[in-house]
């Protein structure tokens, strides 16, 4: 089964059905193919354009030749708290009444999916007996800013698994994980948002089911700017993984270094498309909640991190905007423990850590200004590696906190 989950998406949402139905009936002949749209009531077209996009003429004829199953396609409008979450629960439920035995979720808005990315998110699961499939991408330096400065070096430094896109988009799921799924007392309102992938993929490390990577490529899509669209975002997929972190607190306060994730299909040399970010607007963002969020950075904040966050200076050229990653990284890890303190405002804290998130996005921008994206994947690697190196303090700060609370 592919799964996609939708809202607002009629101009991209046929492409990417045509793609998927092609590599289901291309790839797998043998298994019946079914292609599931779950969509948040669009006030555009995009359930009719996901059921009524033609096929190309090539994969009827593949049918013809293997006819067990002809390709089904369904359409819905999930119920529930709006966001994507929710949509790809729905989906997961499906796929537990169909008894599936690999799920396939991909993005609304893909513009680069080829009819081969189907075979490599579902073949790990169906010929090489992995569970849980995340994507390998070749993404622009300045596309997927949560997922550098957050997700990918956290996971790695908490869970000790280096996945380098936890938040993708682009998941392959096994049969027994979808049950799982299903199972979790875990999933939450910030998850039913944009907190989905994160958890699916931190769910998966920690329940014990065997994980791996795929090479796709490229991937573009309808990519944000951080200064302007990736606020609620930011705080949705923050809040879902700080959560999870109590939650399997046992296992990552164990967890020394990391190790790679075993990788499927070749490697592809690809050139990804460029962004525009504002790079000003992030810069200012940081400036203007140095006074707005100063009394909640001073209930978060270790003393010394709050003095150097006071301490940045802000030239008129935002090029010159130095935030260090090391200063990042403890920001991040005093925020974590103070998440899961005794009546936190955890909302509060979600939005305080923001600017902070935009002053660090502007720094990492203004570091890799004259780089290419090869070169600033380095950079990212290696805040990726200061993440473990001050895994200790976390630790430390962390055990402060349980001891405090059990006083």
């Amino acid at each position: 089964m592919v799964g996609i989950p939708s809202f607002g998406n009629a101009e991209t949402i046929g492409y990417v059905v045509r793609a998927a139905q092609a590599g289901m009936v291309q790839y797998f002949p043998d298994l019946k193919p079914v292609l599931v749209n779950s969509d948040g009531g669009s006030p555009d077209d995009t359930p009719r354009v996901a059921v009524s996009t033609e096929s190309p003429e090539y994969i009827e004829k593949i049918i013809l030749v293997s006819p067990r199953h002809k390709l089904q396609r369904v359409s819905f409008t999930y119920q529930g708290t709006s966001g994507k979450g929710t949509a790809v629960r729905a989906l997961f439920e499906v796929a537990r009444e169909l008894k599936v035995k690999a799920f396939v979720m991909v993005d609304s808005d893909l513009r680069s999916i080829v009819p081969e990315w189907i075979e490599l998110l579902a073949g790990p699961i169906l010929k090489g007996g992995y569970d849980f499939v995340a994507p390998l991408y070749a993404r622009y330096k300045y596309d997927g800013t949560i997922t550098n400065n957050i997700a990918y070096p956290l996971t790695r430094a908490l869970y000790g698994a280096r996945i380098r896109q936890p938040i993708g988009g682009e998941f392959a799921v096994s049969g027994d994980l979808v049950q799982r799924y299903l199972e979790l007392e875990t999933f939450d309102e910030l998850t039913a948002r944009f907190g989905i992938d994160v958890w699916m993929t931190h769910s998966a490390i920690n329940e014990g089911f065997a994980v791996c990577q795929t090479r796709l490529g490229a991937k573009i899509h309808d990519a944000k700017d951080p200064a302007s669209d990736l606020g609620p975002m930011f705080r949705q997929v923050v809040g879902t993984l700080f959560s999870l972190s109590a939650h399997y607190e046992d296992r990552w306060l164990r967890v020394r270094g990391s190790h790679a994730i075993p990788e499927y299909g070749f490697e592809r040399v690809i050139a990804p498309e460029t962004i525009e970010v504002n790079h000003a607007k992030l810069v200012d963002n940081f400036e203007t909640a140095r006074l707005a969020q100063r009394s909640a950075w001073e209930r978060m904040l270790a003393p010394e991190q709050l003095e150097r966050i006071s301490a940045l200076e802000v030239p008129e050229d935002p090029a010159q905007f130095h935030f260090p990653s090391e200063l990042w990284v403890r920001c991040l890890y005093d925020t974590m423990v103070a998440f899961h303190r005794p009546a936190a405002d955890r909302d509060e804290l979600l939005a305080a850590l923001t600017p902070l998130y935009f002053g660090r996005t502007a720094g990492f921008i203004g570091e890799t200004l004259e780089m290419t994206t090869d070169q600033a994947e380095r950079v990212i690697v290696a805040q990726a590696r200061e993440f473990e190196e001050l895994k200790p303090y976390l630790v430390a700060r962390w055990r402060e906190l349980r001891s405090a609370q059990e006083r």
